[in-house]
């Protein structure tokens, strides 16, 4: 038996995992959307009606998910950044903690650290207690939760391991060595940060972004507990599945929703092309 025949054995079995799990789900659904949905019925005929009517009608919404899942993706990397580089570079022995503090936080649970947030910034949260106990306030302010930048706090909160971890085992192909080296040549630290170190992170910092942006993209959990009467695309995708049966419009908006982000996602690792001309 040769070695090719031995290893398409080994992997059969998770290629027929995956296509029986992922992808025969998802080539389903994609057909699902070009059908109709007519009294309570789906109507197995191919059009376009339900790309138009998402063209038509969701493209303002459309833009305001990619905007928000935008910003909680950078502020995600960025801190995911920072926090890898100082455990990388400044923490010494403390370093390796730092990232099992980072690891562990994964298995926290999404639900848990949504509702923290909604008790932090809620009107009998800390912040409200705080306030009130040093003067600052008479009663407890309002507009800390349901509004997008509570939302923003929160996915980005459970989005930074997603973001940090790919970012840290970039870096842990950077020698302290090479840095000091640098330094010794006089290089300050602005270039050695744009010169050296995020080039040689560029496939990690793009990584974290994109997975959480598409995590973010999706997400209608968050909106719905702590931004109030906020609404991201998300949101009306489950009502499509859910509320109003209608699968076609919903798996319609799904893909364009997808399509749409990995255009982002592709946009934004041809910005960081930019390091490779440093």
């Amino acid at each position: 038996m040769s070695t090719a025949y031995r290893s398409a054995l080994l992997v059969a079995p998770s290629l027929l995992i995956f296509s029986g799990l992922f992808i025969a789900p998802t080539l389903y659904f994609l057909l699902v959307s070009f059908w109709r949905f007519e009294s309570y019925e789906l109507i197995r005929e191919f059009n376009l009606g339900n790309y138009r009517e998402v063209a038509r009608d969701y493209v303002a919404l459309g833009i305001y998910t990619l905007f928000i899942a935008t910003i909680v993706s950078l502020s995600a990397v960025t801190l995911g950044f920072i926090y890898a580089y100082i455990a990388r570079f400044k923490a010494g022995r403390f370093g390796s903690i730092m990232l099992f503090v980072a690891l562990i936080s994964l298995f926290g649970g999404y639900l848990m650290k949504v509702y923290a947030w909604r008790t932090i910034l809620g009107t009998e949260g800390i912040i409200n207690n705080a306030l009130l106990g040093l003067g600052i306030v008479s009663e407890p302010v309002t507009w800390l939760l349901y509004n997008p930048p509570s939302v923003v706090l929160t996915l980005t909160n459970f989005l930074f391991p997603f973001a940090m971890l790919p970012i840290a085992a970039s870096m842990r192909g950077i020698h302290d060595s090479e840095l000091e080296s640098a330094r010794d040549l006089g290089a300050p630290f602005t270039a050695i940060l744009f010169d050296h170190v995020i080039p040689r992170c560029k496939t990690g910092i793009t990584t974290g972004f994109a997975l959480c942006f598409l995590i973010a993209c999706g997400d209608w959990v968050t909106p719905v507990l702590v931004g109030g009467r906020m609404t991201m695309l998300g949101n009306l995708i489950a009502a499509q599945f859910g509320e109003f049966l209608n699968w076609p419009l919903g798996a319609a908006m799904s893909f364009s929703l997808l399509a749409t982000a990995f255009l982002v996602v592709l946009t934004f690792s041809q910005v960081m092309r930019v390091f490779d001309w440093r």
